[in-house]
């Protein structure tokens, strides 16, 4: 495999481009889809219906594509997921008719901010970034990879903000269209560097993981049992996280607007200084894990981000909430670099793509619940509900993180 400049694999700079450019249109999309959905007449209940639906079908594909790509390889999926969110930005640009803007969220992944990765083939990119990256890289590498993801989101919601100078043009929920041009950019971007970007054959992978007669082997029983009990640990723990996710972070633009009657002009900054603060703390994190060890790292910074989301509904005053929730960005989201580079260290190679699909699941399927709960919650005006039950939530996943996690290997530094 040739190497970049500097001295990583070249598909490596390539599909972190892919995500930069990925990452500004979702960044756009989670300040403007449900404010957009809103202008449109939608209620709370109808978006967070179609924002769990969306969660679900999206846990249904990474089921199907995660462990097929381990033997097929990882470039013609994401090259298919690309081409599906760029003809769902068409569509969405050019109509406003429900059934377009569902299957937008459904298949394109509207509003749903997943920080640049690509939905539901989030754990082909994690397969393929470490591919060639010795274990001691993981946390550097993925750290890095997260904190374009949050760059990404920053400009994308900055941007966001755009509607409000031409609301006299575009009048109402019209002012919002011009919005999808951003990933429909972004997915021609994604295109060309993934079809750019090297990836070996899974055969020649799987040999250079698991050479003849090499004592622990990948196929040793041992082995793999001990992989397993470690993919159900993660399991355990990533359900009380998506549970917590899903709950608040989907709902962020919407509760603003509610809480404070503030619209695209000031949400979608308060939003792009919480991405900020994530992909700084991503830095943070990565230095932190030298330290403190992968673990240690995850469960320091989340206890202050969730003393931080407890904060955040209580503040009297937008400005001030949104500075809680940006801080709490920096500790709570700058974790998953740190938390994908311990994942794949739990599996050897060949398992790899396995193992970002049960990191994925696990967190989706509760995370498609939240949406859904919370959206009943604000209908009735609940506007604090939603983050005390996601507190409690993570508040649980950082015990079980700590419990789990904390003796084996790949969390020492």
């Amino acid at each position: 495999m040739s190497s970049s400049a500097g001295g990583l694999p070249r598909a490596v700079p390539l599909l972190m481009g892919a995500r930069f450019a990925r990452a500004v249109g979702q960044g756009a999309l989670v300040v403007g889809f449900t404010l957009y959905l809103h202008a449109l007449g939608w209620g709370a209940a109808s978006i967070g219906a179609v924002l769990s639906a969306a969660l679900f079908v999206a846990v249904l594909l990474t089921l199907v594509v995660g462990p097929a790509s381990d033997r097929l390889g990882r470039r013609h999926f994401l090259l298919a997921y690309e081409s599906v969110a760029l003809l769902s930005a068409v569509l969405a640009l050019c109509s406003a008719r429900p059934w377009v803007l569902g299957l937008g969220a459904l298949l394109g992944g509207f509003g749903r901010g997943a920080n640049g990765a690509a939905g539901p083939f989030g754990p082909l990119e994690q397969a393929w970034l470490a591919q060639d990256l010795a274990p001691a890289d993981r946390p550097r590498v993925f750290s890095l990879n997260a904190a374009l993801g949050f760059w990404g989101m920053a400009a994308g919601a900055v941007l966001a903000a755009l509607p409000a100078l031409w609301q006299r043009a575009l009048p109402g929920a019209l002012a919002f269209r011009p919005l999808f041009l951003l990933p429909l950019l972004g997915s021609m971007i994604g295109l060309w560097l993934i079809w750019k970007a090297p990836e070996q054959g899974t055969r020649q992978v799987a040999r250079q993981a698991a050479p003849a007669g090499e004592p622990g082997q990948e196929g040793a029983p041992s082995t793999r049992r001990e992989q397993n009990r470690n993919l159900l640990r993660l399991a355990v723990a990533n359900g009380f996280n998506g549970l917590g996710i899903g709950m608040v972070a989907p709902w962020m633009a919407y509760w603003y607007a509610l809480r404070f009657g503030h619209g695209p002009a000031s949400i979608g900054p308060a939003l792009a200084a919480s991405f900020a603060c994530a992909a700084l703390g991503a830095q943070l994190a990565r230095h932190m894990s030298r330290r403190f060890g992968l673990v240690d790292t995850v469960v320091y910074m989340r206890a202050v981000g969730l003393a931080l989301l407890l904060l955040t509904p209580l503040s009297p005053w937008f400005g001030l909430a949104a500075v809680a929730w940006a801080v709490r960005s920096a500790f709570n989201r700058g974790t998953i670099g740190v938390r994908q580079a311990l994942v794949v260290g739990l599996t050897d190679e060949g398992r790899r793509g396995l193992a970002a699909t049960v990191n994925n699941v696990s967190v989706m399927v509760p995370r498609a619940i939240g949406p859904a709960l919370s959206g009943l919650m604000l209908a009735r005006g609940w506007l604090v509900a939603p983050f005390l039950v996601a507190g409690v939530f993570q508040g649980a996943y950082l015990l079980a993180y700590r419990g789990f996690f904390g003796g084996i290997s790949a969390a020492r530094p």
